[in-house]
């Protein structure tokens, strides 16, 4: 009788391209930008860089596409706790603009990967705009839940809220003792309820 072989089983292709997304990030989170290569992301996502070429056009259409999945997760992070907050507008509103201080948002592991992000759009056309459409992307949400609130010049006010989380986020993940997740919550609603 012979040994029953075991089938050999290749990941998807979607699979494959997931794994050196992740792999980039966790680089990137790690290392930087310096320390982001073919060699690392590939030893991360245990590949050889044959296949990063295969599945990505080189390492810079690999970033790219790392920094769109990125936006794409935190949009749907911020479109889960809207609608988790239920129907009262405010309650949506004050969802939106504070799930970026609870997990996964607040992952120490995130800044690496978008200090990195935003680094490269300063540089690079194509994370230019990558982090025009999701930064516009996310102030049109936001727009549309301050307009829900009854908010007039919604679309200045999502500027300015942007750019206080923004912050705050960045100097929580810089320094998470500073003042606190709950004192970032805080500030916000209190900007909200001035604003709105």
């Amino acid at each position: 009788m012979q040994p029953v072989r075991q089938a050999f089983t290749r990941e998807s292709a979607d699979a494959r391209r997931a794994d050196l997304i992740d792999a980039t990030a966790a680089c990137l989170a790690e290392h930087g930008l310096a320390g982001t290569n073919v060699r690392a992301i590939c030893a991360k996502a245990g590949v050889s860089p044959g296949l990063l070429r295969h599945y990505f056009g080189g390492i810079d259409d690999l970033v790219a596409a790392t920094y769109e999945a990125t936006s794409d997760r935190m949009d749907a992070i911020f479109a889960a706790a809207v609608d988790g907050a239920g129907t009262d507008p405010r309650a949506r509103l004050s969802a939106y603009l504070t799930a970026s201080f609870r997990p996964p948002v607040t992952d120490p592991e995130l800044l690496g990967a978008w200090t990195a992000f935003w680094a490269l759009a300063r540089s690079d056309a194509r994370m230019a705009d990558i982090h025009a459409a999701s930064y516009a992307g996310y102030r049109a949400r936001l727009g549309e839940l301050l307009v829900a609130c009854g908010a007039t010049d919604a679309e200045r006010l999502a500027i300015m809220l942007t750019a206080m989380v923004d912050g705050l986020w960045l100097e929580l993940s810089l320094d998470s003792t500073s003042f606190g997740a709950g004192a970032a919550v805080a500030m916000v609603e209190r900007a909200v309820a001035a604003l709105v």
